[in-house]
């Protein structure tokens, strides 16, 4: 048995480059959780919990996330073998209940003990194994004004950073959100996809309208465009349009996707790890879609360079990932919190290749981002591309 000797629960706020407008909160700054775990053998495990807006997104906060961490889950790792992953998360199953992103945050940092352990990166011990070494990925545009997005979405082609955009709307009346996206579609063209996010924000006569006006606008893919639990309207709604709908919110873990694989509620799923509860359910999620015939997007909580990292080794190991993934969380940042950041070019994100996650976090900016950091900041912040 390798004990877990150490483990170190924190929060970083970082700025975001611009204000990122969804449907139920506007964010101006990312309050990522990181917990770090080492063994008995001096090796580090380093993980990532972060959610969106605080508590208008979904049941967990970075305050709780962390308090459930330190109070709940840490007393139950100190007695697991950190060598078995399933086992230690299947004895945390037993004793606590939901926290899905608590337990992915410890969850990562346990993959990422048992790959640096082995010499091999995560992806290699999930599923079959890595499948892929590059992924593609999506831009979020949500600045919320028309020609601010366009002049981003072409900012970010030049670059060849993304050449798939999802479009965050749902706070205006239908026919106005239409509008938006189909000028944003319009001066893209074919050079790029372009998917919208409605985060459940539309009744389903909303969802009716809006589906059938963006399917004429050449818009690609409606994501979560009503509330999570109304499997009977998703499915309605999926077998009435031709516009595919993804479903993101309603998706907690394998359960939830078998019961939308079944009741044919969503074509695409957006798969997070975070929401799934790790990287080890989240596989399964993706088990569960493809045997129904439903299709894979690798989704994002927006998180920072570890759960990017961790989410990009799951997707690495997906056989079909039909609808790219959104895994640009750390370029939404003023700053990296890894010493060396993930790569991004030609459209698409580099899965590490290291043992483990591959990453190291940059000790100077995590000291400097912390909560808890008592020393005024005179840390000057870049703001990034």
């Amino acid at each position: 048995m390798v004990g877990i000797k150490e483990i170190d629960t924190f929060i970083v706020d970082i700025p975001t480059i611009r204000p990122h407008v969804l449907a139920m909160a506007t964010m101006h700054h990312q309050s990522i959780v990181v917990v770090r775990m080492r063994d008995e053998d001096g090796i580090e495990g380093i993980g990532e919990g972060t959610t969106i807006g605080g508590l208008s997104y979904g049941e967990e906060s970075p305050e709780g996330i962390k308090l459930a961490i330190d109070t709940y889950l840490t007393p139950l790792l100190k007695t697991c073998d950190a060598a078995r992953v399933g086992a230690t998360m299947a004895t945390i199953a037993k004793s606590i209940c939901g926290n899905h992103i608590a337990k992915c945050a410890v969850e990562t940092a346990l993959l990422d003990m048992a790959g640096k352990r082995l010499g091999v990166p995560v992806s290699e011990l999930i599923g079959g194994g890595r499948v892929r070494d590059r992924l593609p990925v999506a831009w979020t545009l949500a600045s919320g004004d028309t020609a601010r997005d366009i002049e981003e979405a072409e900012r970010v082609l030049g670059l060849r950073r993304h050449n798939i955009f999802k479009l965050k709307i749902g706070k205006r009346a239908v026919r106005d959100d239409v509008a938006h996206v189909a000028a944003i579609k319009r001066a893209i063209g074919d050079r790029g996809s372009v998917r919208v996010d409605v985060n459940q924000n539309w009744d389903e006569a909303q969802a009716d309208l809006g589906m059938r006006l963006l399917h004429d606008a050449d818009v690609d893919l409606v994501e979560q465009p009503v509330a999570r639990h109304d499997r009977a309207a998703m499915a309605r709604l999926s077998a009435k349009h031709v516009i595919p709908l993804m479903a993101d919110e309603a998706l907690r873990g394998p359960n939830d996707a078998f019961v939308i694989a079944a009741c044919a509620g969503a074509r695409v799923f957006a798969v997070k790890i975070a929401q799934s509860g790790g990287l080890l359910p989240a596989h399964a999620v993706a088990t569960i879609a493809q045997a129904g015939g439903v299709g894979l997007y690798g989704g994002t909580m927006l998180e920072a360079g570890v759960g990017t990292a961790a989410s990009a080794h799951l997707c690495a190991t997906l056989p079909s990932l039909a609808w790219g993934t959104e895994l640009f969380g750390p370029l939404l940042l003023t700053e990296d919190i890894l010493a060396e950041p993930l790569c991004y070019s030609d459209f698409e994100l580099e899965v590490p290749s290291g043992p483990g996650l591959g990453i190291l976090l940059d000790e100077d900016r995590v000291a400097f981002h912390r909560r808890d950091r008592v020393a005024p900041r005179i840390h000057a912040v870049v703001e990034r591309a």
